[in-house]
């Protein structure tokens, strides 16, 4: 298994955009998103869950394996900004190839990643290239949905059909996994206007490791692992997060059913 980059992102409304498309300049942000949520119910019926492109990303958790090593981290610092973390995103494709693995990340995490890179001019030539470069990348690029470089496992268990995807949590704790452990995605606006960018940050940390180990799940089922390799990737993960110093991750490991 070489070099597979399981990742996640966290969100708050843009509330630079929602000054510029509602004209509401002069109210401060905590309103300025109201007014975005209100818009939003209006043309949602009731679903106030701002449109892609007005997020702004204020966490990228990842897990990498590559070789023999195993990480788990946030990019950038905790108070890095949107245009950083995305360029580090970015960086690491170009740079690396890896295998992009998600949930849902084909339905929402890539598309915000395109709008903001669209909004702050960064380049990545290898991730938008569908053959024209990299004639590889023809048959098996980060944009076509039906390809394994970018791995959305929603989309890819669920056989593409929206009757039957599931949340990722509930996944999680089907197999035996922590799951969300007390926070979701909807608390991410709260947490964040009070100042606690760290916990956001550790949650999709958590996240993604939920994802890396459905992902591995997948991987038997389609026959890239042995049993044997399997077990042994678990217990890899689990010496990792044992020796780990944040205590989310030891919380993880805890609620980790054998």
């Amino acid at each position: 298994m070489m070099n597979v980059f399981v990742f996640d992102i966290e969100t708050i409304p843009d509330v630079a955009t929602g000054r510029r498309l509602y004209d509401v300049a002069d109210l401060p942000d905590k309103d300025v998103a109201n007014v975005m949520f209100h818009y939003r119910r209006q043309e949602a019926n009731g679903n106030e869950f701002l449109r892609h492109y007005q997020h702004r990303i204020v966490a990228i958790s990842a897990v990498l394996r590559s070789g023999d090593s195993f990480k788990v981290w946030s990019l950038g610092q905790p108070d890095s900004p949107e245009e950083e973390l995305i360029r580090r995103f970015f960086d690491g494709i170009e740079r690396y190839g890896p295998t992009l693995v998600t949930w849902n990340g084909g339905g929402f995490d890539l598309p915000v990643l395109h709008y903001r890179a669209l909004l702050h001019g960064i380049p990545s030539p290898r991730y938008w290239d569908t053959g024209s470069e990299d004639p590889a990348f023809k048959w098996n690029n980060y944009l076509n949905r039906f390809h394994y470089r970018h791995t959305d496992l929603m989309d890819v268990i669920s056989g593409y059909q929206a009757r039957a995807v599931a949340p990722l949590d509930d996944i999680a704790v089907m197999l035996g996994l922590p799951g969300k452990m007390g926070m979701s995605g909807a608390d991410v606006w709260d947490r964040y206007q009070a100042g606690d960018i760290e916990h956001i940050r550790n949650y999709c940390e958590t996240d993604v490791l939920n994802t890396y180990l459905v992902y591995l799940r997948f991987e038997l089922i389609r026959g890239q692992l042995s049993h044997a390799d399997y077990d042994a990737e678990l217990a890899r993960v689990r010496a990792e997060l044992s020796q780990s110093d944040k205590p989310h991750l030891q919380q993880f490991l805890q609620h980790w059913q054998p």
